[in-house]
């Protein structure tokens, strides 16, 4: 929906495959995007000018330039990753600018570090900081608060995440490389470290998926949903095509498969919250795990800067936002929404 508004929100990393995405949708809801990045040839290649949208170079290494790029601008963006070398210089300088911070990291410790870290001085100075408001990490996030409801605590939640294909970005293959952390799962009512040999269960999944094999393999929403939901175990599993795809080094990256640039990619996102024998589920379809990160943030900038929003500081989205509200506004063009058997768009 384009809401008719004009304030400026910078982008650092808006010449990767999801910040493009990201540019595009902001334009879309009529704000009016600062495409930074790095290097200065791909902003000059990147087609941005042509479009009308100014573009700002700044390196994570010179805090003068980030401070430069963000300047009259109420937010930023940061799809750049590894987010374990960008989150943290990113986010400082937001808060140097007094402007609202979100990225899209599926890291685990970047997100558990930008909370940590920015609660506080973000929450003095006024301002929502919001990890991982992309498909991996907060799409699980507000998909367990929204089945969790009223319940105050949960005995088990487990994410299953199937995806037809894995065609990862070049941005996801450094990530991978980068990010050698021990992912953490939520054992006996705390984070603890992934199993070794990492456990594999069999889903049922809405079709078109039906029963697939899976494997444990936690994102940022496992930080997410532990920093503000009381739940004893927590695990997340993703199938085994696309774990097929994401170790194979010859998987190409994504094509685009229309003129938005989306790729004929489907997923489904099943959360499942367990409280004694009582069972809620949360279940959302789409098409691009790349692409969906878009609405994703731009609904979730929509929201903070019309004050929508719960608390102040660093949080997770599920903390920040009216979890069932915010999926159920995104268009059905985004995601498919399923909450304990009521089908909404």
């Amino acid at each position: 929906m384009t809401i008719g508004r004009e304030e400026r929100v910078a982008v650092f990393g808006a010449t990767g495959h999801t910040g493009r995405f990201v540019v595009a949708e902001l334009r879309r809801r009529g704000f009016v995007p600062v495409a930074v990045a790095r290097d200065g040839a791909k902003l000059e290649a990147s087609g941005f000018g042509g479009q009308g949208v100014a573009t700002r170079t700044a390196s994570i290494d010179d805090p003068a330039s980030l401070d430069r790029a963000f300047a009259g601008t109420a937010a930023v963006v940061n799809c750049a990753g590894p987010f374990l070398d960008t989150a943290d210089a990113v986010a400082a300088a937001a808060l140097r600018a007094g402007i609202h911070y979100l990225d899209v990291t599926a890291e685990q410790p970047s997100a558990l570090a930008t909370m940590e870290t920015f609660d506080e001085p973000a929450r003095a100075a006024g301002l929502v900081f919001v990890p991982a408001m992309g498909f991996y990490g907060g799409l699980a996030d507000l998909l367990a608060t929204a089945a969790m409801g009223t319940w105050d605590a949960a005995d088990e939640i487990r994410v299953g995440i199937a995806l037809d294909s894995w065609h990862p970005t070049e941005g996801t293959r450094i990530t991978g490389r980068r990010n050698t952390s021990r992912r953490m799962v939520v054992a006996e009512g705390r984070l603890a470290p992934l199993p070794q040999p990492a456990p594999e269960v069999s889903w049922g999944f809405p079709e078109p998926f039906g029963r697939q094999d899976m494997t444990e393999l936690p994102f940022s929403e496992v930080v997410l949903i532990a920093r503000h939901l009381r739940v004893t175990e927590l695990h997340t599993y993703l199938n085994h095509r696309a774990l097929r795809d994401i170790r194979d080094g010859a998987t190409p990256p994504p094509e685009a498969a229309d003129g938005s640039g989306r790729s004929a990619q489907t997923f489904v996102v099943d959360v499942m919250v367990r409280r004694q024998g009582d069972i809620r589920r949360a279940t959302a379809r789409g098409r691009d795990i790349y692409a969906v990160t878009a609405p994703l943030a731009c609904e979730a900038l929509r929201r903070i800067l019309d004050g929508e929003v719960r608390r102040r500081g660093a949080q997770p989205p599920g903390a920040a936002f009216d979890a069932r509200s915010f999926l159920q506004a995104l268009s059905p063009d985004d995601l498919t929404l399923e909450i304990s058997g009521e089908i909404t768009g």
